[in-house]
């Protein structure tokens, strides 16, 4: 599913998820070739309804990508007490050749994506968040694609 189907199905958790993600760094785990984990920092892409990632023509997260789309993407903390919460999504990562679609990534970045960078959009499949209230007693939130 799209950024735009856990928009309509739950505001607050996407909102939550795009203020922790959108510009900021985050860190996306792919599948390697031998199946073991591989955890990369990315700055993620959210606008219009879509998750973007652009990245190198090269770069081992793609490859993985391209293979097995299977990704998570966990935002950054602000600190050691997981200030500003947290936000975490699963699902697949899809490359993306489409003018169009690139244009719409090109203006929701935080930064100018250079011509060479190939583009992923991905869907999500799970959503999770976790806040801390006053005492520190985490308050988590989620949401499953049906």
């Amino acid at each position: 599913m799209s950024w735009r189907v856990l928009e309509q199905e739950n505001m607050e958790l996407a909102e939550f998820g795009r203020a922790r993600l959108a510009g900021r760094p985050a860190y996306l785990a792919t599948v390697r070739q031998d199946g073991s984990p591989r955890v990369h920092p990315v700055t993620p892409i959210v606008g219009d309804g879509h998750l973007f990632i652009f990245m190198e023509p090269t770069s081992p997260k793609g490859h993985d990508l391209r293979r097995d789309g299977r990704y998570a993407l966990h935002s950054s903390v602000e600190d050691t007490g997981g200030g500003g919460g947290e936000f975490l999504i699963t699902g697949q990562g899809h490359l993306i050749d489409d003018v169009k679609l690139r244009a719409v990534a090109v203006q929701y970045a935080a930064y100018a994506p250079k011509e060479r960078y190939i583009l992923f959009e991905m869907t999500i499949e799970t959503a999770f968040s976790t806040t801390y209230d006053s005492d520190g007693t985490p308050i988590r939130k989620r949401w499953k694609r049906e």
